[in-house]
């Protein structure tokens, strides 16, 4: 579902208006969407070169991974996605007239259920680790902290970034593709029930377009 949520998102709330800003600056609209797209997977393959995949691998049994190193690689996989939302948020503050606060409202929603799994992902491993269950589902929700801390910072500094905007949103376009292929797409498709996670995908995408649509 997560999965879904973020296609749609990066589709309706990032590209499309990368697109159409990077035309209204007079530039070609896909070079300034592409090179962002490149840019934002670059960023997250250089990370994943040094921190763990989000992925089940990660549980700390039988000698795998230590969780504290999850922990850090789910909270710096957050920074783009908080990027997305502030750079959304500034450019409807600036009255952009192609990005609207509803359109920031449903990429917040698509980011807040997304975190929901991606919490989960923190605060198994950590209870299984032996911390208490408290202070797992704290550690699991404070793994989110830097999104608002990411989206603060774009949107401080939105007035010296704006002409840089379709290249913003691209790259967090990029980035969030990037973690439903590499990440989430492959865990919907563990055990045996495996079109259920092709059901729900295809239920976040449909909710999330139309949350994007009908609001902007």
């Amino acid at each position: 579902f997560a999965a879904g949520v973020m296609i749609a998102a990066s589709m309706w709330s990032l590209l499309i208006p990368a697109i159409e800003q990077a035309e209204l600056q007079g530039m070609i609209g896909w070079i300034p969407a592409a090179g962002g797209v490149i840019l934002g997977i670059a960023f997250l393959l250089a990370m994943d070169a040094f921190l763990p995949h989000l992925s089940s691998e990660m549980l700390p049994l039988e000698g795998r991974s230590s969780p504290w190193l999850l922990v850090l690689a789910v909270t710096l996989h957050n920074i783009p996605e908080g990027m997305a939302v502030g750079a959304v948020v500034a450019g409807a503050m600036a009255g952009d007239s192609l990005v609207t606060l509803a359109s920031a409202t449903a990429l917040a929603i698509g980011m807040a259920i997304q975190n929901v799994p991606e919490g989960a992902i923190i605060s198994l491993p950590l209870r299984l680790d032996g911390m208490s269950r408290r202070r797992s589902w704290i550690m699991g929700s404070l793994s989110g902290i830097i999104e608002p801390i990411a989206a603060i910072a774009m949107i401080a500094l939105y007035d010296f970034m704006a002409p840089a905007l379709p290249y913003l949103l691209a790259f967090s376009a990029g980035a969030m593709l990037y973690v439903v292929v590499e990440e989430l797409i492959p865990e919907t498709q563990q055990g045996k029930h495996s079109d259920t996670g092709t059901v729900a995908f295809g239920i976040g995408f449909i909710i999330m377009m139309i949350l994007d649509v009908a609001l902007g």
